[in-house]
């Protein structure tokens, strides 16, 4: 079975990223076509980036990347719930991502945002950090705006209209995701 991640984006007490997760994993529970689980990145405590050698050598030091790793290994997919700061990506998803690099290659995302605009602006720089992670990430996006979405900026009230783009980012996903299947299984051919 096709195992995607739900990837939350914030580490920030008090944040409404784990509401966002909560809701996209709650909304992919009656599909057969994968299995769909969050991944809390605040549950690995990486501190700021603190291994000695590139991700892409996989020679991991410490307990908490070699942790990371190994969960991150499990799936074949990603959901990323993007939360927007400063129109980026927040500090500790970047900081994740740089921990690890071959986990994610050959591999498929998709993206949930939210933001004053949508999270939109966020999702544009975390496409070019995929790119160099060699994940396909594909077109379509679920957009939430704190404005709309968010009852009092704090409790996570999804309109019709945002929520319905969800079903067709997963039916995307899940599609390059066993695409992506080929791909790893070609690169490992090349590399014996």
């Amino acid at each position: 079975m096709t195992k995607i991640a739900i990837i939350t984006g914030s580490t920030r007490p008090g944040r409404v990223n784990h509401q966002v997760a909560n809701w996209v994993l709650a909304q992919s529970a009656a599909r057969t076509d994968a299995e769909f689980e969050i991944v809390d990145i605040a549950d690995f405590q990486l501190p700021v980036l603190d291994e000695p050698y590139p991700a892409a050598y996989q020679n991991y030091q410490n307990s908490h990347t070699k942790a990371f790793s190994a969960k991150i290994n499990e799936f074949d997919g990603y959901v990323f719930v993007v939360a927007e700061y400063n129109h980026s990506i927040t500090g500790a998803l970047k900081n994740a991502l740089d921990y690890l690099s071959v986990e994610f290659n050959n591999k498929a995302a998709g993206f949930v945002s939210y933001g004053s605009m949508g999270g939109a602006r966020a999702v544009e720089h975390l496409r070019g950090i995929a790119s160099e992670l060699q994940l396909a990430h594909v077109r379509n996006q679920v957009m939430f705006s704190v404005f709309t979405d968010f009852e009092n900026f704090s409790t996570f009230t999804p309109s019709e209209t945002a929520a319905s783009g969800l079903t067709p980012m997963l039916d995307q996903l899940v599609l390059w995701t066993r695409a992506m299947e080929f791909a790893r299984n070609e690169a490992l051919v090349a590399a014996n």
